[in-house]
């Protein structure tokens, strides 16, 4: 499979699993149809197009509608599913694990085709991995998980890309370089899930 291949697929991917991240967690606050489908197009499309407005390419789902079919497509089902099943709060955080994952290292490496630098594009990858977490948070009315003191979540996706680029710096081809920087991410994130892993945080001195 060529990289280019493998960056639409998982991009496609990656747009239907952030998709339904939103659903179910706008699932919370009782949406309705139209409000899931707001959060969930936000959810998957927001990272990539911030991402495209700074390196200053046409944004990807303007380019290629099939984007937007597939996280419309993918709400709807979700909606629907999980209307007549009982879904665990906390289920949403296993596919925005996936989602952070395969968005993160195509990010990174649509940048590194742009020929972005390095440590730009490591920033890239972060950014269309986890903008579009933001945005279903804010929009469903909670701190964005990448701002609390919780589990490992900016910094997973920034060691996963830094780690492919650092793969492709030594030879090995792009494409596993790019499983290799996806397993990466989704495995510090599901780690700091079930173990909770936390970066240290700066604890100010209490005045004696």
């Amino acid at each position: 499979m060529s990289i280019e291949a493998l960056l639409y697929w998982v991009g496609m991917a990656a747009v239907a699993v952030n998709a339904l991240t939103g659903v179910l967690d706008s699932g919370r606050k009782q949406m309705d149809l139209i409000g899931a489908l707001l959060v969930a197009v936000a959810t998957a499309l927001g990272g990539g197009t911030v991402r495209d407005l700074l390196l200053d390419r046409n944004v990807f789902w303007v380019v290629d509608q099939a984007y937007l079919a597939a996280a419309l497509g993918t709400a709807v089902v979700t909606f629907f599913v999980a209307r007549a099943c009982r879904v665990p709060p906390r289920l949403f955080l296993i596919p925005d694990a996936i989602g952070l994952a395969l968005f993160t290292i195509v990010g990174t490496q649509v940048a590194l085709q742009w020929h972005a630098p390095w440590l730009v594009a490591s920033l890239m990858g972060v950014i269309t991995g986890a903008v579009g977490g933001v945005l279903r948070d804010i929009l469903c009315n909670d701190v964005p998980l990448i701002f609390l003191q919780g589990e490992l979540y900016a910094s997973a996706a920034w060691a996963g890309a830094l780690a492919m680029i650092a793969l492709q710096e030594t030879g090995i081809a792009p494409v596993h370089a790019s499983w290799a920087g996806m397993a990466i991410v989704l495995g510090l994130r599901l780690a700091a899930i079930r173990f909770r892993l936390v970066l240290p945080t700066l604890a100010q001195p209490r005045k004696g």
